[in-house]
Order: C-alpha cells, then structure tokens, then sequence
C-alpha cells in the first residue's frame, strides 16, 4: 500500500500556513516498499494551500465555529477521472473543498482539487487513513473498496451513498435481483456458472441471449452476445469464465435507451431531471438528447421507475438511471449508477443546477436545487478516442476547433494525458431553441451537412392532433403534390404532446417551412397554438365530429387565431411606447 499527498500550487509561502501545530501534519500511514516491511523511505514532499487543512471538519451544526460561505465540510471523493474533474469545478464555483484518492498523479481532477492523495481507492487502509480528512465522504466511481465504506460508517465517518448502496451496485447480478424484490420492472435474468446452466438459460430466454459479467463492467466492458448456443463457450471464455462470476439477461428489443437522473437528499426526498434519450454506439454512450422525444406518459412512467430505484437504496447524491423503452410501452430498468453520469453532462449548461452541483448540494445536506432545464433543447456528444496517440489527439483537436465556431457550443477537455481508441476524452454540449436546431448544430459539427441534391427539404407541412384527422387532411397532401410543392406529414397534438408541439413550431422558420396547414378537431386549438409560437402562416382545418359537425372546431381556431392577433397588438403597442 503507498500513498502520497499532492496538493495545487500555492502563491502563498509556507511560512504563512496556518497550522496547529506550527508545521505541516503528514499522512499518518507509512507506505510498504517493494520487500513489504514498515520501514518508510524519505518522506515525499507536501505543499499545501495556505487554506487548506489536514484535520476533518465536522459536519454543519457539530461545532461551534461560524460557517464562512456555503460549508465548512470538507468532502473527500474516491477517484479523480472527468466525474471528479466536474466535481471539482462545481465546487469551486461553491467554495466548497475537495480532496481526491486517486492512483494517478495526473489524473483530471488534480488540477482542480484542494487536495490530491495518490493511492488507490480499493486498498483498505489507505481509504481510511484518506476519510480522516473529510467530513463527508463520496465517490465518482463505483468500483471502489465498499468493505472498508461499511467499516468506515461504524466508526462514524460520513459516507453518502452509502456504503450497503455502492456493495448493491457493485455487483450486477446484485443489483438486478435487489430491484427485483422491489418491485422494478426489468428484463428476465439468471444467474449462470456452468454450461448446461447457461445452455439452459438460453432455452428459457431464447437467442440473441446477453451474457454479462457481475462486476467490473462499464462502457461495454464485460458484456457479450451468444447468437446462438453453439457460441456459448467461447463468449463465457472472452469473459474470463464462469469463476468471473456471469449472469445473463433476456434479449430486450428497444425502440429507445432513455436515462433519468434522481437527486436524493439526506431525509430521503427526491427530484428528477428531465428524461433524456441515450444514444450508444458499440456499448458506448455517444450522443445524449435532451429532453427524449417520448409522449408525456412515457416521461412519467420513467421517472416513476427512476424514482421507486432510487428510493429503494440507501444514502444521498445524484443517482442515474439507464431505461429500455420497449415497442409495446414498456419501461425496463437497465442499470444504476450511484454518482453523476455521462447522461448527465449536458445538465451544466442546459439545466438551472447541474448535477455536480446536485451532487454537492445532496451529500452537504444542502437544499436540493432547480433540476429543470433553461434552455428549450440540448445535445451533448461524447469526444472519444478515434485513434491512438498523436493522430486521435489530432482528430479531437479539429473536432474541437469545429465546436468553438458552433452557436450555443461548450467545450469540456479532460486532460487525460493518453489517448485511446474509444475512450471519453472529453464532451461537447449544444443549447438551442429547438430540437432541430441543435441537431443541425451538431450535424455540422460532425460535418454531416453536406449539401444532397437528392435530399429536398419541405416547404410545406401538414399536422393534425392525432391520425384519426387523417382521412380529412391527406387531400391536403394531394394539392400539394399536384403542385410539386415537397411537404412533411406528422401528428402534432398541443395536449398529449404540448413538448413536441412547441418545439416543432419554434423551429418551423428555421427549417425553412413557408406554410404550416394544421387540423384541428372537437375543442382543439392546434392551429391556434401553433400560430403563436411562429411567424409562418398557419392555415386551420376544422375537422367534422359527429356533435357539432365542425362548429366546435372552427370556433376554437377562431378563438385561438383572435387571442394570438389581440396578443400580437398588445406586444406591438409596448414596443411603439417603449
């Protein structure tokens, strides 16, 4: 076991630091040389802010010193990666001090930490001799010593999640069955650790069949697919065998991945960020959509199984639930991560506090803040590895110079210091008003906007609440074609999708619509709504019911059409005056 003390630069001398004892405190563990005796070498160098403290500080309302800003406590995260990085920079922002035990001297969040203690995560001892300098102690990867957290929590220490929460999320298999006798909805697993039980698992689940492994497994790490069972062998061996500890899932055939993230606080309530649409690529998150172009019921249902997850374990922070949307409806639980996720990093710049922020503000016992977004839409894309070395540095760098030309863009680099093929070095966010209109930012970003002759864009487009409108409204699409005027046809309701509604009018311009023909049938005030949010004409179609025959109909759009001109006039009566 080793482990040192690194710190940030000082431009303070050391003569001005302010320590108890009138000289700086060391670590209080000795670190084993290469034959494993006790004897320490030379002590390795330690520079501390002039602020900084080696002695824990209590938790608010354990002492009687006043509270200078937002905390006095100190909050010790395990692991120093881009989570940590993000960590950091929230509680900065905060003047919150964060001290970090991570194994590599470099790794992102040393340049932003108060303190920085080399050594690792999963070594017992140095876990404890690294939570005696904090007052409340967190993670920003799963994967590390959760015995010790258990130990720890006896003697006292503040450990948030905790401790019995990391041990379930640790281990998948675990984590499934845990969610289980909760009543989660999720796909159909077992565990399996020999071939006729695996062989057996594939008659029950049938093939494609997803074999995992029960730990260590991330970003598609640990996870394969038998298509069929003579493949069983070879995909439990390039897991490292049945001794690695496997289990397998059902095969899920999902229309979308969605992920919600949950803020718990320490008297166990909870808040949901919008859910959000995931898009992976070889089992690794590439593109996050913020919020998922779901209905409403969807959203709701999700956030329901998010929520009952969360509030199934135990401790406070951020918390991110992964989602299958299945073709029938169905909302499946995929996983759980105890601590800020990738899904999550477009709330930075797209929500009122992000989920670093959240984190901070949960573990402190702090009021928890604001999850909802600021800006209409947001996407956020991963930067990953394209190449090894030099040549993917490169590539990021063009693909970062892109970003900074890019409207509404934000450029977050990790400062890893080596590169490899697939692995996150860093993310760019896009806000913007619309959902198109991010997805357009980004698709030039990835210089997806190539000009193709074969590709016409819609001048014209015609929407109604539901298909039912459709019989009425496709003559629409007749004239239209009899005039070569290129059109889109899409289901556009102002009360089951109001979300969809006003972001597709927002955008109507900017996509270069010229004319929007919208029905409307009973009380609906689609074409109405829609007009007031855009400045393309709008032209309403009352649809026949069988009450009133189309009165009701027309009336509304009336209704709605004077509401939006007498609105018109009164903003353009303010703006003469003003």
């Amino acid at each position: 076991m080793h482990a040192r003390l690194l710190s940030a630069p000082s431009h303070a001398s050391s003569s001005s630091l302010p320590f108890a004892s009138g000289r700086p405190c060391r670590s209080s563990w000795r670190p084993w040389n290469s034959r494993g005796t006790t004897s320490p070498p030379p002590p390795p160098p330690l520079s501390l802010r002039a602020s900084a403290s080696m002695q824990p500080v209590p938790p608010e309302g354990q002492n009687d010193l006043p509270v200078h800003g937002v905390t006095n406590t100190v909050v010790g995260v395990l692991g120093g990666g881009q989570l940590g990085k993000m960590l950091c920079q929230a509680a900065s922002q905060m003047g919150v001090k964060m001290v970090i035990l991570d194994p590599l001297e470099n790794c992102p969040a040393s340049s932003l930490c108060h303190e920085h203690v080399v050594g690792s995560f999963n070594d017992g001892d140095t876990v404890s001799g690294f939570a005696k300098r904090c007052g409340v102690l967190t993670v920003e990867i799963e994967h590390v010593d959760a015995v010790t957290l258990a130990k720890l929590e006896k003697q006292g220490i503040d450990c948030e999640p905790k401790a019995s929460t990391i041990m379930i999320i640790q281990d998948k298999y675990r984590q499934k069955t845990h969610f289980s006798n909760f009543g989660i909805p999720l796909p159909d697993f077992m565990e399996v650790d020999t071939l006729s039980s695996i062989e057996k698992a594939g008659e029950m689940f049938g093939y494609p069949l997803m074999v995992k492994s029960k730990r260590l497994a991330y970003d598609g790490r640990g996870n394969a697919v038998a298509h069929d069972e003579k493949e069983l062998s070879s995909v439990v061996a390039s897991l490292g065998g049945f001794e690695h500890g496997l289990y397998v899932e059902r095969w899920t055939s999902f229309v979308k991945e969605l992920s919600v993230i949950v803020a718990r606080s320490r008297d166990g309530s909870t808040i949901c960020y919008p859910v959000v649409e995931t898009i992976h690529k070889d089992n690794i998150c590439h593109v996050v959509e913020a919020p998922a172009e779901v209905p409403d019921k969807i959203k709701k249902l999700a956030t329901n199984v998010a929520e009952k997850a969360i509030k199934s374990l135990e401790g406070a922070g951020v918390f991110a639930v992964e989602l299958f949307l299945t073709q029938d409806d169905q909302v499946l639980l995929n996983e759980v991560a105890p601590r800020p996720h990738n899904s999550g990093h477009h709330t930075i710049e797209a929500c009122y506090t992000s989920q670093y922020e959240q984190h901070l503000r949960a573990i402190l016992g702090l009021p928890l803040g604001d999850p909802s977004m600021k800006a209409p839409a947001a996407i956020m894309y991963n930067i990953l590895g394209e190449d090894e070395g030099e040549a993917g540095f490169t590539l990021a760098h063009q693909l970062i110079e892109r970003a900074l030309g890019i409207p509404g863009a934000s450029v977050h680099w990790y400062a890893k210091p080596e590169m490899r093929k697939q692995r996150k070095m860093g993310h760019i966010t896009i806000v913007g008003p619309s959902k198109f209109s991010v997805k357009a930012r980004l698709d030039k970003l990835l210089q997806r906007d190539v000009y193709d002759p074969e590709k016409v864009k819609p001048r014209a487009a015609i929407i109604m609440g539901s298909d039912s409108d459709l019989p009425v409204m496709k003559d629409a699409a007749v004239i239209l074609k009899k005039f070569n005027i290129p059109f889109e046809l899409t289901v556009v309701s102002a009360h089951r999708t109001p979300e969809r509604m006003y972001h597709y009018a927002l955008s109507a311009k900017e996509r270069g619509l010229e004319v929007i023909i919208a029905g409307a049938g009973g009380a609906a005030h689609l074409p109405g709504m829609v007009a007031s949010l855009t400045s393309v004409p709008v032209i309403g179609v009352p649809i026949m019911t069988s009450s009133l025959h189309g009165t009701d109909s027309l009336l509304s759009i009336v209704q709605a059409s004077v509401l939006n001109l007498f609105i018109i006039s009164k903003q353009n009566s303010i703006m003469c005056h003003t």
